[in-house]
């Protein structure tokens, strides 16, 4: 048996979801839905989850929730901020040695990640 508060939960969750349709029906009447680029197709969720391993999904998504990312987010997020101080660097100082040792870092991370990736795209753990 479900409690009143289950109920009214229920039932606003019911009149949220008939809210949604009805916006959904309007707009399908006055031909917005129609003129949308992506009408009648899949909407590509661009967010990775497609190739993320079976095994992998539920875990990264209990992480994203928390607000935390996987280590191999972190590793792009900490190789596109280097990438943007390689790129920022003045020209004159482009082959010092502090700038190829940045650019050596950049190497090495990215190759991490590669490795990373690999694993993970053929066993689907780490």
């Amino acid at each position: 048996m479900t409690s009143k508060r289950e109920s009214e939960r229920l039932a606003r969750l019911r009149t949220l979801d008939e809210q949604i349709a009805d916006a959904l029906r309007e707009s399908l009447a006055n031909g917005e839905l129609k003129s949308a680029p992506s009408w009648g197709r899949p909407l590509a969720s661009g967010d990775g989850y497609d190739e993320t391993p079976d095994a992998l999904k539920m875990p990264f998504k209990v992480l994203k929730n928390a607000g935390h990312v996987p280590a191999e987010v972190e590793l792009m997020r900490t190789i596109a901020a280097l990438q943007a101080e390689v790129d920022a660097a003045p020209a004159a100082e482009a082959d010092t040695p502090p700038w190829r040792a940045k650019r050596q870092r950049l190497g090495e991370l990215r190759q991490q990640l590669a490795l990373r990736l690999e694993h993970l795209r053929r066993s689907g753990s780490l």
